[in-house]
């Protein structure tokens, strides 16, 4: 959630930087005008408290100098109902400003470049060379299928579209390429940790898929539970209201998930294939930072992803997002997109985001720094989403005769 505090006291700044990212104008006034509603209320409540104090001070000068009373305290009794209310109007116009502060993304930072879509990112760098064929490339799922990897007719039997079946060897290699991408985070510190695949509403709202992203995701009928839709939800909201101590941070986790999307926003798009499935396996990146380390930490999460894909011999490149691409909870982000011969293009493999304070906002994630409680920075990123990393593999390390070959960082986990 926004900083109300610098909302109330630089309402401007705030606004100028939403509009960078695209907020609405009529959402921005109502923000300005609930956000005034406020302030008007705070002061109106500030004002009969003093009065109040002020006339609580007149009872001991009347009663030393022996005065009636009784004109003084039916003030004071009707002040002290006017007080009740303001402090009842107070809570109503907080309530409906942070309810509507729910419903708004985070500020970009000013390091961030302004555009409208994916199509005005910037690229930062290229890793790796993408490789050159002799023949033209397939696309994954024709490999998928010739090879009996994949079975997406049996997905669609078993679910609905947009579900797929591995079989043999495919399944065999997303099972390796999870171990191989836990095993490859803890080495940089990532502690493993395993998570519950159902959250509740709350856990949702801190990290900021709720209240904006309902439609996206797939609700227990009856609960309050949703599938999840990224392992970002449960590790971050593991310290969910709570006040940790300055020398636990960095905590620094890695976690692997199914995770479910309805993709409602994505009709008609990556129908083929699996790179944009409704389930679909990820390993993720979550760290809870103190603010003076995160831009460190960041950048270690964005080479420790793009370390996976180098050691898995895939080429790939590391986008900063501008501003009309940049997520919902996202201070600022960088991508890293996959080499896809089939596709002769690169496709989006993960987003490391740095949140600033905005969730810990939500989720009330602070942090004992010296005398004072400060709110924590939360970082994630995919390290990576399996099933395009598949994807990757069998695209960039096909043969003429559509056998893939197998890259030799993954042989000792299918023991080849």
């Amino acid at each position: 959630m926004i900083d109300l505090k610098l909302l109330q006291k630089d309402f401007d700044t705030v606004r100028t930087k939403l509009m960078r990212k695209g907020v609405d104008a009529a959402l921005l006034e109502t923000l300005k005008t609930k956000n005034e509603e406020l302030k008007t209320a705070k002061a109106n409540f500030e004002a009969l408290q003093a009065a109040q104090n002020a006339m609580s001070k007149e009872f001991g000068v009347y009663k030393r100098e022996g005065k009636d009373i009784s004109e003084l305290k039916a003030r004071v009794d009707a002040n002290k109902v006017k007080v009740t209310e303001a402090i009842e109007i107070q809570r109503e116009a907080q309530e409906a400003l942070e309810t509507l502060a729910m419903a708004i993304p985070n500020m970009p930072d000013d390091s961030v470049p302004d555009g409208a879509d994916e199509n005005d990112n910037i690229e930062i760098k290229k890793v790796l060379t993408p490789p050159t064929f002799n023949f033209t490339p397939k696309e994954h799922w024709e490999l998928a299928e010739k090879n009996g990897w994949i079975d997406f007719e049996r997905g669609v039997k078993l679910a609905t579209s947009r579900f797929s079946v591995s079989f043999g060897m495919g399944a065999r290699l997303e099972r390796a390429l999870i171990n191989f991408m836990l095993d490859f985070n803890r080495e940089r510190g990532f502690e493993e940790v395993s998570v519950p695949a159902l959250v509740n509403r709350q856990a949702l709202e801190g990290t900021g898929q709720l209240p904006k992203f309902e439609d996206d995701l797939y609700k227990i009928d009856g609960q309050e539970l949703f599938l999840i839709p990224t392992a970002e939800v449960p590790v971050t909201n593991l310290f969910q209201d709570e006040i940790l101590k300055a020398d636990e941070l960095p905590k620094k986790m890695t976690a692997y998930t199914s995770c479910f999307r309805k993709e409602a926003g994505a009709a008609g798009r990556d129908t083929r294939g699996m790179i944009r499935q409704h389930q679909f396996h990820k390993v993720e990146l979550v760290t809870i930072a103190n603010p003076e380390t995160s831009e460190q930490i960041f950048d270690e999460m964005v080479e420790c992803a793009s370390g996976i894909l180098t050691a898995l011999e895939l080429p790939h490149r590391l986008v900063n997002l501008c501003t009309g691409d940049l997520g919902f909870g996202a201070a600022h982000t960088t991508d890293i997109e996959v080499w896809l011969p089939g596709q002769n293009t690169y496709r989006e493999i993960s987003s490391i985001s740095n949140t600033r304070d905005f969730q810990a906002r939500r989720a009330k994630i602070r942090f004992k720094n010296g005398k004072k409680n400060e709110f924590v920075h939360t970082l994630n990123g995919s390290s990576l989403a399996v099933g395009r990393t598949l994807v990757a593999i069998m695209e960039n390390f096909q043969n003429e005769d559509g056998s893939i070959d197998i890259p030799k960082v993954l042989h000792p986990y299918l023991g080849m």
